[in-house]
């Protein structure tokens, strides 16, 4: 998550499972050309696997029909792709200006002094990862968090305390 650039590679070869691959199937019918397929295809792969490896860029390219360059470039841009393994609660905190002025500092703090989490860091436990991301889109009730994509908006460090108590 630090760098957003470095591929991780498994080892292993990748591929869609049949859940993944019947929903690439439809979507190809629905986008005029078959790059248009780039960022469908990086959602599924993460939804399959819960992130993007070198091995899925490379695959995502052969099945388009493109370069690996081209699926990379779209990955690296999109910081809604993750290029390594995240927590099993993925923590997002919009750092633009909006949540900045609204306190998003303070939430950052917190959860580096109280969980050892830093931006760009899992958990030792693999229980947290944390993002500073661009804006998610929810300025009027600012600071915004997203927890594994959902959205939590007005949120301060009280409500995210809550909100980490409840999760399982």
């Amino acid at each position: 998550m630090s760098d957003r650039s470095e591929l991780i590679s498994t080892g292993k070869p990748f591929s869609f499972d049949k859940k993944r691959d019947a929903a690439f199937e439809q979507l190809s019918k629905r986008y005029p050309t078959r790059e248009s397929l780039i960022l469908p295809a990086l959602w599924l792969t993460q939804e399959q696997e819960g992130w993007v490896c070198q091995e899925a860029i490379a695959y995502i390219a052969d099945r388009i029909g493109t370069f690996a360059s081209k699926v990379y470039e779209a990955a690296t841009f999109y910081t809604m792709y993750h290029l390594r393994p995240t927590g099993r609660y993925h923590i997002c905190v919009c750092r633009t200006l909006s949540c900045w002025l609204r306190g998003k500092q303070e939430i950052v703090d917190y959860l580096r002094n109280e969980l050892s989490l830093t931006p760009g860091m899992v958990s030792e436990d693999g229980r947290y990862s944390l993002e500073e991301v661009e804006c998610l889109g929810h300025c009027g009730s600012a600071p915004v968090v997203q927890l594994n994509g959902e959205f939590h908006e007005d949120m301060d460090v009280e409500k995210l305390k809550a909100l980490l108590a409840s999760l399982q």
